[in-house]
């Protein structure tokens, strides 16, 4: 039996998508850890941003060190926007765009007999069928795929097509199975998981498939990925916060905090539109967790452009900020823009949004020592078993019995760096 080794690099779609390849291939291949020696290297690129491109260049390099003779195969974000770039690399044997994932074992096939590869309708939504891809204790759902929005520093939407959702009959049978092996825990992932539903011929939309989720028996947490800030209305508010199992922690999208810079990234709301959204879900979740994105150093940012962001960061008082410098894409608006910022500049503007993000952690932590807590249980380090919250805030534990994939109540003692103490 041959052996197959995978490297994913970027997203929980991509990490989806992997899983769903090895489901494919492990009837006929032996998968293997992707630091050991295999015939075939499948390497899941990201395109993100230059750091991206760059580890997925180095990984396809890498994989023919392993074994020279082996198979490596470029498929992903980065092989699908740079794929003049990749067939330059003499390691890479074959390339696939994110669509042929769903019929990986029809290629590998295929390109050993020397056949043209099987093409698959990009418009589409790429379906691997039942995929159950699970992080720990907590299983990872795609549920759509694309996006149309287009922001100017963005070269995703070249990479993934327009938005394709997956019938929510599909969606509600994976997680009904997901239930019944015991995993409570579900994230709902995708490109642009926000616009779910816009496809459809109907009015079937992300709030109608978290309320059928809601009825699942055995799933007790439905955690979001990234959303789009302007899908927070009053109507979605008033509607999830009937929903028992949604957990009180949403990633919303921000980018900047000043609104000249929104409109040239092509964000499509202001600063004003992004706090009256922080508010409906402060309103009815008085636990609520926010967490967001935020790009530094993008072209015509200036310092008081980046001031205004600071003070909007400051008054809105995220739990964490995912903090990114502003990386020209190939093929965008963005990298076309004048007035590039230099390395120093983001690197000084980087580091001042990670000093505040880190002050407002302590802060929040800091507030719930004393407080009872509901945990499940993901993982044991040590003498500790370590889980979140369901507004995502780690707390490791001391328990006297085996305590994983359970939800259990902990007081809370204390806090260290990232974690509650109970």
């Amino acid at each position: 039996m041959k052996k197959v080794a995978f490297y994913t690099l970027g997203c929980k779609v991509n990490q989806y998508e992997t899983n769903g390849m090895i489901q494919k291939l492990m009837n006929k291949y032996e998968i293997v850890q992707p630091e050991e020696k295999a015939d075939i290297y499948i390497i899941n690129t990201c395109s993100v941003t230059n750091m991206s491109d760059r580890k997925s260049r180095q990984m396809l390099r890498r994989a023919k060190e392993l074994n020279k003779n082996a198979l490596v195969i470029a498929v992903g974000c980065y092989a699908e926007t740079a794929r003049e770039e990749v067939e330059k690399i003499p390691e890479v044997d074959l390339i696939l765009n994110n669509a042929q994932k769903t019929v990986i074992d029809k290629c590998i096939d295929e390109f050993f007999e020397g056949k043209e590869k099987t093409q698959v309708d990009e418009k589409t939504f790429c379906d691997f069928g039942s995929v159950t891809y699970t992080e720990k204790t907590r299983a990872v759902i795609k549920i759509q795929d694309g996006c149309n929005n287009f922001c100017s520093y963005c070269i995703i939407p070249y990479a993934r097509g327009r938005v394709r959702s997956r019938s929510p009959e599909n969606i509600i049978k994976e997680i009904t199975e997901i239930a019944k092996k015991g995993i409570k825990e579900v994230v709902i992932t995708g490109i642009q998981v926000s616009a779910y539903g816009t496809d459809f011929t109907n009015e079937y939309r992300l709030v109608d498939l978290l309320e059928d989720i809601n009825k699942i028996n055995g799933i007790e947490r439905i955690r979001l990925g990234s959303l789009e800030p302007l899908i927070i209305t009053e109507e979605f508010c008033n509607r999830i916060k009937k929903l028992e199992k949604m957990c009180h922690h949403f990633h919303l999208s921000l980018q900047s905090g000043c609104d000249k810079t929104l409109k040239e990234m092509n964000r499509r709301y202001t600063t004003a539109q992004f706090e009256e959204v922080v508010n409906r879900l402060r309103k009815i979740y008085d636990d609520v967790i926010l967490t967001t994105d935020v790009i530094v150093g993008f072209p015509n940012e200036t310092d008081n452009d980046f001031e205004e962001t600071y003070n909007f960061l400051e008054k809105i008082k995220f739990y964490k900020m995912h903090v990114f410098k502003y990386s020209p894409r190939k093929g965008t608006v963005a990298a076309k823009m004048e007035n590039q910022i230099s390395g120093d500049k983001k690197d000084e503007r980087s580091k001042r949004l990670i000093l505040l993000s880190s002050k407002n952690e302590k802060e929040y932590l800091e507030k719930y020592v004393g407080k009872t807590v509901d945990v499940l249980f993901e993982e044991k380090d040590g003498e500790f078993f370590k889980g979140h919250t369901s507004n995502y805030i780690m707390v490791k534990s001391k328990q006297n019995e085996n305590c994983l994939n359970k939800i259990i109540s902990v007081e809370i003692i204390s806090f260290e760096l990232e974690n509650l103490v109970g």
